[in-house]
């Protein structure tokens, strides 16, 4: 089983297809619950060269930027083969 890790959002690099699945309203909302303090799930992101790679949760991780917060709950998972 995967264990959450603290991660600063600095190092998280977002792939441009990730950035296309970005929906304002829904990055709304999430900030909402976020504000809530309701538990959410950590993002997903693989080791990259010297950052983090985002692979899921676009919305938690750009509420959070939006929210002012310097981390981010995530699990490091391994890298997708092809």
């Amino acid at each position: 089983m995967l264990k959450a890790v603290s991660i600063k959002i600095e190092d998280v690099y977002v792939p441009a297809e990730r950035r296309k699945e970005l929906d304002a309203s829904k990055l709304d909302q999430v900030a909402e619950t976020i504000m809530e303090e309701v538990e959410e799930n950590p993002i997903q992101v693989r080791q990259g060269k010297g950052r983090y790679v985002l692979v899921k949760g676009i919305h938690r991780l750009e509420a959070h930027k939006a929210l002012g917060d310097e981390s981010i709950q995530a699990f490091i998972v391994g890298a997708r083969l092809h």
